[in-house]
């Protein structure tokens, strides 16, 4: 790396501690080593350095002997465009080495809008972006993250993708490499040694073959089975993290309680992949709440976690963490809560700004069909609990496009913010109308979803409905509206549900300028419809619904929950049948084979 010309490009950009490194709490680079890994978030360093997942991979693999691991953030483009002037190569933080002098090149990828991104980091690098195209000497290019329950569209980019849990297949991987590496072993020996074990997917020999229609008739290999971790108690998790430069998105200790959700809201992609479900025991979450906030300085913990108010030592912790942060002089961020499990003894421990709740839905109907086991009367007593405790307002999330829904599930959106206005008025300050943030999203039928198989509703239905809640909520007094835009979720909806033919397109997409996709005001609609025509695909193969009978692009893929729980899950929502937690219970979706539940 040309140092001295890199640091004459930091003065002539925005935010140069992007680029240098040098965080608080940084690993020993200097440690002997055989092995080095780059893990690379494809989104700016304040949205990275913000990913729990990304801080406990790079600190395992650093706590790992003969392995170094560094990280890498795609570059803003003052940057990007001074690197071309000047040929010089994406490069890590740490050490400053080129992505192309490391052994493994990993990339995380939790959600669909950044994978154009991957292909500008790569071109960055000078790595080919196919991996048919790179030879013996590059680096081993991988993927993994949430997307991964799906990585068809982005399969032919990547020597391997993790599927699962990477505490488990990173290492895994890791390890493997460095002995192939010591006993002379070719890649492509090497890639055909990872077929059959767990969360080692290798696209170049798992591939679909399709038939007549161009669908999918089977898979050359047997399926993959996702990788888990077994018992979250022993897991590894770092509190010794690094502090970073600038400030980030969530610029704050993390803390997790437990992996899954015991909710099964059918929509909810998260709830499904991160089964079975497994806690952190309370003694372990305090342990690791005093070592973060000692090691970092940090002034503020958040309980991470799907549906944190469902932890079963909850009371209990939050009990013993009051004196724990308080003696630091820190305090507890209250996540958002499913509607029936907030309680006020939580809420004293937050901040009297704004709530954050997800009804999800107007109507009991249609929360019965989307299985959000939450009630008009949890509603209304949450908001009682709330403006009793001094809450000035709330935050409100719903979705619309579910399967089923009318206009009187959209008007229901309406009467829960007026039912909203009235309760604070009457228990909260009746001289200040509260301050009320309604935000709705566009229902993105997902992958390992009992709505994996719908149709995604339309752009003109989607415009329709955003102004139809735009027109009648602006009639009603302090509340704010916004949502999410229509034209980035039907390309969501498409990359999430593609198949491998997509690799091409969102190769031209890039090509044609599309990077930062996730950012609304660098999102470009046209690119991705041209690139589409170009490969002869249209939108509709992709969000126009499957038959429960295809094969689906991601059924190579073993993700833990049983296919037919999910068909039985769908075929329940058509009738607003609901399924109970299974906390108490266990309803059957299979993941609990991979691991362990509360069972």
């Amino acid at each position: 790396m040309k140092n001295e010309l890199l640091r004459n490009v930091l003065f002539d950009v925005n935010k140069p501690s992007r680029y240098m490194g040098g965080e608080f709490n940084l690993p020993n680079m200097d440690k002997p080593c055989d092995i080095r890994v780059c893990l690379c978030f494809p989104d700016v360093y304040e949205v990275g350095m913000s990913n729990i997942g990304m801080r406990i991979l790079y600190h395992m693999l650093n706590d790992t002997d003969n392995v170094i691991c560094e990280r890498c953030f795609a570059p803003e483009d003052d940057m990007s465009d001074k690197m071309r002037e000047n040929a010089l190569s994406l490069f890590s933080l740490e050490t400053k080495r080129e992505l192309a002098d490391f052994d493994i090149v990993g990339f995380s990828i939790g959600y669909e809008m950044i994978y154009t991104n991957v292909l500008f980091m790569l071109e960055l690098a000078g790595i080919p972006f196919r991996a048919d195209e790179r030879g013996e000497d590059g680096p081993l290019v991988i993927a993994g993250g949430m997307c991964a329950v799906n990585g068809e569209p982005f399969a032919d980019f990547f020597d391997v993708i993790l599927v699962g849990e990477g505490e488990v297949n990173l290492k895994d991987l890791t390890l493997r490499y460095e002995r192939a590496k010591r006993d002379g072993i070719s890649k492509k020996e090497f890639l055909k040694s990872l077929v059959g074990v767990n969360g080692m997917y290798v696209p170049s020999i798992t591939k679909p073959i399709y038939g007549e229609g161009n669908k999918i008739v089977s898979f050359t290999t047997d399926k993959v089975v996702r990788s888990v971790v077994k018992d979250l108690d022993k897991a590894y998790f770092p509190t010794k993290i690094l502090v970073p430069n600038i400030e980030i998105v969530h610029d704050r200790g993390v803390l997790e309680l437990y992996r899954g959700c015991a909710n099964g809201c059918r929509f909810c992609q998260a709830c499904f992949y991160y089964r079975p479900i497994r806690e952190r025991k309370k003694d372990t979450v305090l342990r690791h709440a005093a070592e973060i906030l000692d090691s970092t300085g940090y002034n503020e913990l958040s309980l991470a976690s799907l549906s944190t108010g469902d932890y079963s030592e909850l009371d209990a912790l939050i009990e013993e963490l009051r004196p724990i942060v308080k003696e630091r002089n820190a305090s507890l961020s209250l996540p958002s809560l499913r509607l029936d499990s907030f309680s006020g003894k939580f809420s004293e421990d937050s901040r009297k700004g704004s709530l954050t709740f997800a009804p999800e839905a107007g109507t009991q109907r249609l929360r019965d069909v989307i299985n959000k086991n939450v009630t008009d009367a949890n509603i209304d007593d949450t908001m009682k609990i709330a403006a009793e405790q001094g809450y000035k307002g709330v935050k409100l999330y719903f979705m619309i496009g579910l399967p089923t829904e009318t206009k009187e599930d959209l008007r229901g959106i309406v009467e829960i913010v007026k039912r909203t206005q009235d309760i604070f008025f009457k228990y909260g300050d009746r001289n200040k109308r509260p301050r009320i943030s309604l935000s709705t999203a566009v229902f993105v039928p997902k992958p390992l979803t009992p709505f994996q198989w719908e149709r995604q509703i339309t752009l003109e239905e989607m415009c329709e409905k955003q102004n139809y809640l735009k027109g009648e909520l602006a009639k009603l007094a302090n509340v704010r509206y916004s949502y999410h835009d229509a034209y980035t979720s039907i390309i969501e909806a498409a990359l999430a549900r593609g198949d491998r033919r997509l690799c091409r397109v969102i190769e031209r997409a890039y090509k044609k300028g599309s990077r930062f996709e996730a950012w609304s005001e660098r999102f470009n609609f046209e690119n991705w419809v041209e690139a589409m025509s170009e490969e002869g695909l249209t939108l509709d193969e992709y969000v126009g619904g499957f038959e429960e009978s295809d094969i689906l692009p991601w059924d190579n893929i073993d993700n833990g929950v049983d296919k037919g729980y999910l068909l039985s899950e769908r075929k329940k929502a058509y009738e607003a049948i609901v399924t109970p937690s299974c906390k108490g219970k266990c309803n059957g979706c299979r993941a609990n084979k991979l691991g362990r539940c509360y069972e």
